[in-house]
């Protein structure tokens, strides 16, 4: 007996001209989009670096390198805000890295029972919703304390480093980076997890049929897999770092004064520009802005830098 096997295959049938006119549509909505998020990057940043530029031929590149912060003398240079912005920056992705993808590892897995691990994955997601002002509260209530008791024994012990040279005296770069980091967890690990957890199965099937282990498994084949979410999930957690205004301004002292200690107070681009820029004036304006626009840079380098990284691994892997 012969079967009809074209009767067991759905029938195809042609698009209808209002079928078609839609996905026209769609797909001129999604072009619209893509360029008017270029267009108002694009805005943004001409809009930045037209205010600065009365800063720009004032100061030139000096004021990268200038440690002088006096608006009463017009004497303007952002270098301690931005050894600030990256330490207390790279204070937190020490800090969140690990912690982040290390949790979203052992949430991507099947180490605990499901409603248990619904229940972490909820609370994880919910440290990205509370409010940054909180943060800042919570450190100087509890995190402050607790560091000043460590720096303590730091600049006692260590003092001889130059990054524990000064008694700690509350607010400072250390707690500053410590709070970073806890608000970027969230971020890091939510996005990390989803990465991991959106890997087509057969990954990992494959791998243990070819006799790995399940840690090989982990680390050789599903980490390298979702490696571009992960590092995704980074830049995404380093921008909020960088950019991060209320929580940094609580805690960091916002001293504009350059020091090589963690444990001293200091200044990033994001807290100057919140403490300053309501009572600003002419080239103090100016000065601000040309602040922002090397925030804007630095977040674009390190964007570059990210994106640079991923493809050598992806080349690596393939």
């Amino acid at each position: 007996m012969i079967s009809d096997n074209n009767s067991a295959q759905p029938q195809s049938r042609s698009r209808s001209g209002a079928e078609k006119s839609l996905d026209q549509g769609f797909i001129w909505l999604t072009r619209i989009l893509g360029i008017g998020v270029g267009v108002i990057l694009l805005v943004i940043a001409l809009t930045v670096g037209y205010r600065a530029l009365p800063a720009i031929q004032q100061y030139g590149l000096g004021f990268l390198f200038g440690s002088s912060w006096n608006p009463v003398k017009e004497e303007y240079g952002a270098l301690p805000m931005i050894y600030g912005t990256i330490v207390s920056s790279a204070i937190a992705l020490l800090i969140a890295v690990p912690l982040g993808v290390g949790t979203a590892i052992f949430l991507s897995e099947d180490f605990l029972p499901l409603p248990v691990r619904t229940a972490l994955v909820f609370l994880v997601e919910l440290l990205a919703a509370i409010p940054s002002v909180v943060y800042g509260l919570w450190g100087i209530a509890v995190l402050i304390p607790i560091i000043s008791t460590i720096g303590k024994f730091l600049n006692g012990n260590f003092g001889w480093l130059p990054i524990f040279s000064t008694p700690p005296v509350g607010p400072g770069m250390l707690p500053a980076g410590v709070i970073l980091g806890i608000m970027t967890l969230p971020i890091i690990t939510a996005i990390s997890r989803d990465s991991l957890v959106s890997l087509p199965p057969e990954l990992r099937q494959a791998s243990l049929g070819l006799g790995a282990t399940r840690w090989t498994t982990i680390f050789r084949v599903l980490v390298p897999a979702a490696f571009s979410g992960i590092v995704g999930g980074i830049m995404l957690g380093l921008g909020r770092a960088m950019g991060e205004t209320m929580a940094a301004t609580l805690l960091i002292g916002n001293s504009n004064q350059l020091s090589l200690s963690v444990l001293a107070p200091a200044n990033t681009i994001a807290s100057l520009m919140a403490n300053q820029f309501a009572e600003a004036s002419g080239l103090q304006v100016a000065a601000l802005m040309y602040t922002g626009l090397i925030l804007f840079i630095l977040t674009l380098i390190v964007n570059i830098l990210a994106e640079w990284i991923v493809s050598q691994v992806r080349a690596k892997y393939n």
